[in-house]
């Protein structure tokens, strides 16, 4: 019995990260800063009693982690096999410019300056906001963008954010 509830303790656990993570996660999940860091170990430390609650001991601490992974395990096959949990689950990329037109409402809510939209531009051969056919934040936070060439040709492009601490104001002179 008491086994039990260590699995059932790690499953709802398991659940409550998934929500949060969904809920307040990044988009960027590759490009932890510092505070991100600090949250995940942090969190990780205070559930760790909520799922193997009294039982310390070592087989308690490896049915947990199995649970934990068995879980992540069957989770990434229903997200893969299951159109409506994918869609409900997964982050999607999200359109930033569409055929010159920014969307600068998006853009906030995504984190994103209009210097930074236009860094990403530039460092790949793209002067103007008119010549961008389609740019959009990917669900690994690249910006991927789609635009004319001089010669008029369309080209695909990808600009990794560089995500920086709060209040590091390095580039600001």
């Amino acid at each position: 019995m008491e086994y039990l509830d260590i699995v059932l303790r790690s499953v709802v656990v398991y659940l409550f990260m998934i929500i949060a993570m969904r809920v307040f996660g990044k988009k960027q999940l590759s490009q932890l800063n510092t505070f991100d860091v600090v949250l995940m170990l942090l969190i990780s430390n205070s559930v760790q009693n909520a799922m193997v609650g009294p039982n310390t001991s070592l087989e308690g601490g490896i049915l947990a982690a199995f649970i934990l992974f068995s879980l992540n395990y069957g989770m990434k096959r229903l997200i893969a096999r299951n159109k409506f949990v994918n869609r409900l689950l997964q982050q999607k990329p999200e359109v930033i410019i569409q055929h010159g037109v920014v969307d600068f409402a998006k853009a906030t809510q995504l984190g994103i300056t209009s210097e930074e939209l236009t860094e990403a531009m530039h460092e790949h051969g793209v002067e103007y906001f008119k010549q961008v056919k389609l740019a959009t934040l990917e669900i690994n936070g690249s910006i991927s963008i789609i635009a004319k060439d001089s010669k008029g040709n369309y080209k695909e492009t990808f600009h990794n954010r560089k995500i920086k601490p709060l209040g590091d104001n390095s580039d600001i002179n």
